[in-house]
């Protein structure tokens, strides 16, 4: 009897990336787009003077968390992201937590990413063309201290 393919999406198909959710402090905003979520490790070098060995010793230094971007639809009404940018004040603002989670064929979270004290740095408005046939879309881009997998 062949194989009905029933097993497959758990052994031999990678997860999808267009099916995702983010929840900021607890509360899901709906994106179009999430890019950005790097983690790099600085490599410090070092050599002493009186080495022998003619290169450099490489040691893993300070982490570093570039920021994320998330684009959204604009809906009439809808200022929720515009609300989270207005709480900055000179040198202040509220930190939070953000988790991405990527959703398996059944709609559950099958791996989430934790972004810690992350607060909005930079938002966009759409860019606007008489001649365009596409959907409006706000961007923001979103500063952070720390990038976790948890499965």
């Amino acid at each position: 009897m062949p194989d009905d393919g029933s097993t497959q999406s758990q052994a031999t198909w990678p997860m999808v990336k267009f099916s995702f959710k983010v929840m900021w402090d607890g509360n899901e905003i709906i994106f179009q787009e999430v890019t950005g979520l790097t983690s790099e490790t600085q490599v410090i070098e070092y050599r002493g003077g009186s080495n022998p060995v003619y290169s450099v010793v490489k040691m893993p230094g300070i982490a570093k968390f570039n920021n994320i971007t998330l684009k959204k639809g604009i809906f009439k009404g809808d200022t929720t992201l515009w609300d989270k940018y207005d709480l900055i004040k000179m040198n202040t603002i509220k930190r939070s937590t953000i988790v991405i989670s990527l959703l398996d064929e059944t709609g559950q979270t099958a791996m989430n990413w934790t972004l810690t004290n992350a607060f909005p740095c930079k938002m966009t408005v759409t860019d606007m063309k008489s001649d365009a046939n596409e959907v409006a879309v706000e961007t923001m881009e979103v500063a952070h201290e720390g990038l976790h997998l948890t499965k």
